[in-house]
């Protein structure tokens, strides 16, 4: 297994669509949406402490409607406005801590580098390793792991920082599992929660040592 370097000088946290209607209350809402949510706060504060990059980057779509394409061919709720911009159920819920630090990135699709300036934010500030957390799992948060690793950036997934819902007869477990064994086997280094403070920290401290 692939096993990334973390300089916090050249990573970034990029939690994907951590809004209402994905964390809890709403039919397209992960069951684990809440768990999620704390190991989100826990990784992000861990990572500002560290000098890293924190972006929230939300799924959002114009009102009137001028942007949604296919997507309404898909989901009738996407049609009905429930990733409207402005809207409460597209709003990042009122559980994420955000700092006046971070970055929020609006998307109009499932990944965070479509028709967005990430790329640019990522690349001036010379960022090479992403560390991915949110909801879905198989949808938005593998989609962006898949941009970034075709870019050549360094992906990290966390396993238990991510979350998806049952879709197309599978359950959730089963989507989990088989999202992260794809990225996990071309795309990135899958790790959990945990594993990724552990290997921020361990960076933190070999950076003191070679500074003493």
């Amino acid at each position: 297994m692939v096993d990334f370097a973390i300089l916090p000088e050249r990573t970034a946290l990029l939690n994907v669509d951590m809004q209402n209607c994905f964390v809890e209350g709403s039919p397209v809402a992960a069951p684990d949406g809440l768990a999620v949510l704390e190991r989100v706060n826990r990784l992000a504060a861990v990572c500002r402490a560290a000098g890293i990059l924190v972006i929230h980057a939300s799924i959002v779509l114009r009102p009137d409607g001028s942007n949604l394409g296919t997507l309404a061919e898909f989901s009738p709720f996407v049609k009905e406005g429930i990733l409207n911009k402005g809207s409460l159920s597209a709003d990042l819920h009122k559980g994420l801590l955000i700092d006046p630090r971070d970055i929020l990135l609006d998307k109009p699709r499932f990944g965070a580098f479509h028709s967005t300036d990430l790329e640019l934010i990522l690349r001036k500030r010379g960022i090479d390793t992403i560390i991915i957390t949110g909801v879905a799992t198989n949808v938005c948060c593998e989609t962006s792991a898949r941009e970034a690793a075709v870019r050549d950036f360094r992906v990290i997934f966390t396993s238990d920082g991510t979350a998806t819902s049952a879709m197309g007869g599978l359950s959730a477990e089963e989507l989990q599992k088989a999202t992260c064994a794809t990225l996990g086997f071309l795309f990135a280094q899958v790790l959990t929660v945990d594993e990724t403070i552990r290997k921020i920290e361990g960076a933190g401290r070999g950076a003191a040592a070679a500074r003493s």
